[in-house]
Parts: structure tokens; sequence; C-alpha cells
């Protein structure tokens, strides 16, 4: 096998390949092993490269909004139509005696309701809003405040 070179890989289907590699979401590393190159190859080739660099962009951005939408939609809970499909069995008779059996499907169109999700809420403030929903919460000391209180402590009040 040929190895590959980064003109070829600048040619537009292989930049559209690149793209959804990183859509789909392999990591450096894979798509590397995909190119036939090794990873620091690879990040040569996004230095030396612009239109393999924003394939690679272009295509990572697109895969992290689709996660953020789906963990928005999960954290704030979601309405969606799904079909269920079951079957209908309809059998003849004539002069008692069986002569056909039918069966069909019947396809029917539910509105399922999924509830918010604690973790989604907690991971979404978490890194929305560090400051207010972190776990460990900055606590900011005036020691010279902390030193008179020690002081008028030592002091017997």
């Amino acid at each position: 096998m040929a190895k590959s070179t980064i003109t070829e890989w600048e040619e537009k289907d292989k930049l559209l390949l690149l793209e959804a590699w990183a859509r789909d979401g392999l990591t450096d590393e894979q798509i590397a092993g995909n190119v036939g190159i090794t990873v620091r190859s690879l990040y040569n080739w996004k230095k030396k490269s612009v239109p393999i660099f924003q394939s690679l962009k272009i295509g990572k951005e697109v895969a992290d909004i689709e996660v953020e939408n789906a963990l928005r939609r999960k954290a704030l809970g979601f309405r969606e139509k799904e079909q269920t499909v079951s079957t209908r069995k309809t059998v003849e008779y004539e002069n008692g005696k069986r002569i056909k059996e039918i069966t069909e499907p019947i396809v029917t169109e539910v509105e399922k309701y999924y509830p918010s999700d604690t973790t989604a809420q907690i991971f979404w403030l978490k890194n929305r809003k560090p400051e207010q929903w972190r776990d460990k919460q900055e606590q900011k000391v005036d020691l010279t405040e902390a030193v008179k209180i020690i002081d008028s402590i030592g002091e017997g009040g």
C-alpha cells in the first residue's frame, strides 16, 4: 500500500471523509490510523494545511453541537413521537371451515414523554455556571480580620 500524502488528503472527497470521521467522534489517533499515518504526522498536517485543519475542526464542531443539543434536551425533558407496530389477524370462514387468514400490520403513533434528567441538569449547570454550581466553592478570607478575631480571643474576649 502506498504511503498517504498530504496533497492527496487535500482533495475534496478526502477532506469530506476527514470531516465525517471527526463528526462521527473519532479521535485524532483513530483518524490518523484510518489515513495510514502516525498521529504526529496528522498534527503536522493540521499545522501545514488549512483545508485539513478546517475539515477536522468543522467535523468536531458539528459533533459537539449535536451532543450539546442532546444534553440540553435530556436536562429539560422532551416529548417525541414514536411509532409502534402491532399485527391484526383476520380469519375468514366459509361453511364453518377456515378458508383464509390475513395478518396485517397496524402502525400507531404515540407521543412519549421523556422526563428531565437530574444528572444532565447538574452537568450542564456545573459547566455553564461553575461559579455558582461547582462542588468546591472558593472562600475569600480577609486575613487582617481573622488576625483581629484571634487576637481578641487571646486577650480574653
